[in-house]
């Protein structure tokens, strides 16, 4: 059933919103699907443990701060071997048939050293990096811009990705950042959604629940920190309290 996948907002290493929301359900989801920002301080496998033992499928994002913790964090939540159970739930650049709906992941924020729309790319793939952060003046250190590097390679989002996912076909597009409909979203990724032909986007990094429709019947979600909500909006679990919510930008209506 399609309201048997939930969508869990950031979790920020606050797991115990997840293992009180489980244990509170009269029925058990199918599938999760976490919107980034999970900060993994151990393997992704290790902290879903409880939605896996339940039997629920496990997807997810990443976010802007799943890399704060250096390679390391990046590692706990991306690297297949310490992750053999949620490796294949990855959505980033990819359609996944999820509870009988084709589901699409674009993780990451928008970076300006990469791209900040409307601006065009600066950068279009990450082969191109090396040679941008060699541009660098002398005051960076090696060690700095190997970082840099690391951190915009894993969490921006690259023209690449979005290109690779506007060539397929999906119901549903997951991402961190937000659309047009939050008031600091993004008119890029309503526009792939529709070259996507989905019909709702699903988002988190703003910390707020709020549902919106674009006049041309295109849905946004957003799903607050910790938060679990279903395909229609219906809450399953709740998380942190929620952030202002400032009106939308023209062209959406709040439900």
């Amino acid at each position: 059933m399609e309201g048997d996948v939930v969508f869990i907002g950031d979790i920020h290493r606050q797991w115990r919103h997840v293992t009180r929301g489980l244990a509170a359900l009269p029925r058990r989801p199918r599938a999760a699907v976490l919107l980034g920002d999970m900060e993994c301080d151990a393997p992704l496998d290790k902290l879903v443990a409880p939605l896996l033992e339940a039997g629920i499928g496990v997807h997810w994002i990443f976010g802007n701060h799943d890399y704060d913790g250096g390679p390391e964090m990046w590692a706990n939540l991306a690297a297949p071997d310490r992750n053999p159970l949620t490796r294949d739930g990855a959505l980033h650049a990819r359609v996944r048939e999820v509870a009988g709906m084709r589901i699409a992941g674009l993780g990451g924020v928008f970076r300006r050293r990469v791209w900040e729309p409307p601006e065009l790319p600066r950068l279009y793939g990450r082969a191109e990096l090396p040679a941008d952060l060699a541009t660098l003046g002398v005051e960076w250190t090696t060690e700095q811009r190997d970082a840099m590097g690391h951190a915009l390679a894993a969490m921006a989002i690259w023209p690449e990705d979005y290109e690779a996912l506007a060539s397929q076909q999906a119901d549903i597009l997951v991402t961190h950042e937000a659309p047009s409909s939050h008031a600091q979203g993004m008119p890029a990724l309503e526009a792939l959604a529709r070259r996507m032909g989905a019909k709702l986007i699903i988002h988190g990094h703003h910390h707020v629940c709020y549902r919106a429709r674009a006049e041309d019947g295109l849905e946004v979600q957003g799903v607050g920190a910790g938060w679990a909500l279903g395909v229609d909006g219906a809450v399953w679990w709740s998380g942190e309290p929620d952030r202002w919510l400032d009106p939308p930008q023209p062209g959406w209506q709040r439900a």
